[in-house]
């Protein structure tokens, strides 16, 4: 949400009595809003890492009893969790309170707005910045569709995911092209960079010669689904950003399909740093398999990091690369992993 939409919002300043905001970013202008009176619903670890040490209070889930005077959303780009976040906040605020949607233009907003208009009264509609704010008027009784709230979602057999998680329905074909490729045999110690609910890592679980696997994945909805969906007792679960990501020891396998979008917006620098953290946590002779799109300039960085460097399968979408002898001394390395 851009400071100027947030200000058309509340002109005469701090609006009064409990604030949720759902979606809200670690890197947001949340003036007027008062930290005092804030709770934002942030389930990325990065921005909920963020929004605490600025002081707000950040939360993954809500009570059920938890009750507010006002919520804002911002719309998530998937539609299913765009509604699911509205229902879940109207579910929290009094008959005739404010519920505010902003939203940009590419991420749907139009079409919620067009929705929310056929189930409550809307008013206050600005467009500013390539998208729009509008405040809707909760009324009495139950309001929102059935359809609205959040799911679980059977995206294979066996796997649950939840509306908004990557590839939520239904197995990844990067992740699938990776698993096809992975040797019968894979190291003791073994990292998923990027778990998401945990298909990839079930695939190497049942491979021979693991006896401890680490799935690490930012997004606390996908790592809540990936508990539910393996139950086996060498999985280490970690709520983590995979680009600062650390052991106490390292391991002897990577395996991993690095995300390369900061919303709508491809940024390689991404994969470059799920690279980096493979190559710091690896030993010397560890192994990282690697999946990724065969557009994505990734060889040199791999390079840069690994001392041997091969594609090993792929097709016209995918390439996927297997690397050993990380280089755990190059000075990126030593930096921690960022680029």
């Amino acid at each position: 949400m851009t400071q100027s939409r947030l200000e058309l919002a509340f002109p005469q300043g701090t609006p009064e009595g409990k604030l949720l905001f759902v979606g809200a970013a670690a890197g947001d202008n949340l003036h007027p809003l008062s930290p005092e009176t804030l709770t934002v619903l942030q389930r990325q670890y990065a921005d909920h890492a963020g929004l605490k040490a600025r002081g707000i209070e950040a939360v993954t889930a809500l009570s059920g009893d938890a009750r507010f005077d006002l919520a804002i959303v911002r719309l998530a780009r998937a539609k299913a969790a765009a509604r699911a976040d509205i229902a879940l906040a109207a579910g929290h605020l009094p008959a005739g309170a404010s519920l505010w949607i902003d939203g940009q233009k590419t991420d749907g907003v139009d079409s919620i707005l067009k929705e929310l208009r056929k189930l409550a009264h809307v008013d206050e509609v600005t467009s500013k910045a390539h998208g729009k704010i509008f405040r809707v008027g909760i009324p009495q009784g139950d309001w929102i569709p059935a359809e609205w709230h959040a799911r679980e979602h059977e995206a294979a057999p066996g796997f649950v995911t939840l509306p908004g998680v990557f590839s939520a329905d239904g197995i990844d074909p990067g992740s699938a092209l990776l698993a096809q490729h992975l040797p019968e045999k894979l190291p003791t110690r073994v990292v998923d960079l990027g778990a998401g609910w945990g298909w990839l890592s079930a695939q190497a679980l049942s491979r021979a010669g693991v006896s401890e696997l680490h799935l690490v994945e930012a997004d606390h909805a996908a790592i809540e689904s990936a508990r539910r969906n393996i139950t086996d007792p060498r999985a280490t679960f970690h709520w983590a950003d995979a680009r600062d990501f650390r052991l106490p020891d390292p391991v002897n396998g990577v395996i991993m399909n690095p995300p390369f979008h900061q919303g709508r917006q491809a940024d390689p620098k991404l994969g470059a740093a799920f690279i980096a953290t493979a190559a710091r946590i690896l030993t010397g002779a560890g192994r990282l398999w690697m999946v990724a799109n065969r557009h994505l300039p990734y060889e040199a960085v791999l390079a840069e990091y690994f001392g041997q460097v091969h594609e090993i399968g792929g097709d016209n979408r995918f390439k996927v690369i297997e690397a050993t002898a990380a280089n755990r001394g190059s000075a990126a390395t030593r930096k921690g992993g960022r680029r």
